[in-house]
């Protein structure tokens, strides 16, 4: 029996995400395990997650997921290059974990790993350099410094490709073993229109908000999981995260993660001047910084998490439901892993950590745009029976 890994956010789970299930299965085994490290009520974009955490683990598990955990995070809310590291490293310190299964548009396992070790190089760091100094943006310097020295620019060019190159890298800097399997990524990441078989996340999230049909993109049983639950968005906290930013002074913007260069300076000026987080993030952003990476600064500071913060490594991972099928697995991952695995209502071994968690749980009550208190400890893990 195998057991294989999915860095994930199912934001929400989707057909597309059941696909990776099946062809994963198909791939190693019927008898394979699924483990889904799932980012928590946050994504890495720099967003609240449209349904909360517990909804969403419970449409995996509902879906043929066997194992869901929680990324913490700290992982969650790096940059593309610091999520697939702190990944990576969670996976890795579990143990008992075989392979890392993502999708792709293009490339096997074999030509991720070779781009990864080549973005590795110094030869490539050589390159690099002189376009960033231009003022290029991290993504357009590091395509024309892999076109300067001859490489296959075509798995720089698409998102999930990019995303897989990074979990090698972190493969190949940690030593890790696991092993990548790619599963091909079909539909268009971007679109905003809703392809059943192949979505994309953003398009199901634009129906959802605009309340237009969206249920025949996502599993019939994932479907009945959302039924009820309430839609998370940034705009219905708009108020309270401008609130945050407007009280918090000039040094807690320095401490901000993703504000070198003096980014975070302009990030503190405009929070004062901009009357929406739109216009704000416009009035921050530039050619060379992606709006994601505002995004993300404006989040860690609602939040009230600093650079060091997000360097650190996650003391701990929290299990968010698992079915029999995993029991085993778990064991021995509480027993054998090099990382403390938490259930809901169990004591945390690192407290200041807890209580990031439960700040940012409260607040993630706001984007519903009804704040509660407590939501963490409230939290249980999903069992389901043995089918």
């Amino acid at each position: 029996m195998k057991v294989a890994a999915i860095i994930c956010e199912y934001n929400p789970f989707h057909n597309g995400h059941a696909r990776q299930f099946e062809l994963t299965r198909r791939a190693l085994g019927e008898d394979t395990i699924i483990v889904c490290l799932m980012s928590g009520n946050y994504v890495q974009r720099g967003a609240p997650a449209i349904f909360d955490k517990m909804c969403r683990a419970e449409a995996a598990l509902a879906c043929g997921a066997d194992l869901v955990l929680e990324n913490p995070v700290t992982n969650v809310l790096r940059s593309a290059e610091g999520y697939a590291a702190g990944g990576v490293q969670v996976l890795t310190q579990l143990g008992g974990i075989d392979y890392l299964s993502f999708g792709t548009e293009t490339g096997t396992a074999e030509q991720l790993l070779q781009m990864a070790a080549f973005l590795d190089s110094e030869a490539f760091s050589a390159a690099l350099r002189p376009h960033l100094d231009a003022g290029e943006s991290f993504a357009a310097a590091r395509e024309k410094a892999a076109e300067d020295l001859g490489a296959d620019v075509s798995l720089l060019r698409t998102p999930n490709a990019i995303l897989g190159i990074e979990y090698c890298k972190a493969i190949l800097r940690q030593s890790s073993a696991l092993e990548p399997l790619t599963i091909e990524r079909k539909g268009d990441y971007h679109a905003t229109e809703v392809e059943h078989q192949n979505p994309s996340a953003t398009s199901i999230r634009l129906k959802m908000t605009r309340q237009e049909a969206w249920l025949a993109a996502v599993p019939e049983a994932a479907g009945l999981c959302y039924e009820g639950r309430s839609i998370h968005t940034l705009q219905q906290a708009e108020q309270a995260v401008l609130a945050v930013l407007r009280s918090m002074p000039r040094e807690a913007y320095e401490r901000l993660p993703h504000g070198s260069e003096g980014l975070w300076s302009r990030f503190f000026r405009a929070s004062r001047e901009e009357p929406s987080l739109e216009k704000l993030a416009e009035a921050v952003k530039s050619k060379r910084y992606a709006r994601t990476r505002i995004d993300r600064m404006i989040l860690c500071a609602y939040l009230g998490i600093t650079r060091e913060m997000l360097e650190e490594s996650a003391p701990y991972v929290r299990v968010l439901g698992f079915r029999p099928t995993a029991q085993k697995l778990l064991r021995a991952m509480h027993d054998d892993g090099a990382i403390p695995l938490i259930h809901a209502g169990e004591r945390a071994p690192d407290r200041a950590y807890e209580e990031l968690e439960i700040r940012c749980a409260d607040l993630f009550t706001f984007f519903a745009g009804r704040p509660e208190y407590g939501i963490l400890q409230k939290e249980r893990p999903v069992i389901f029976p043995q089918k």
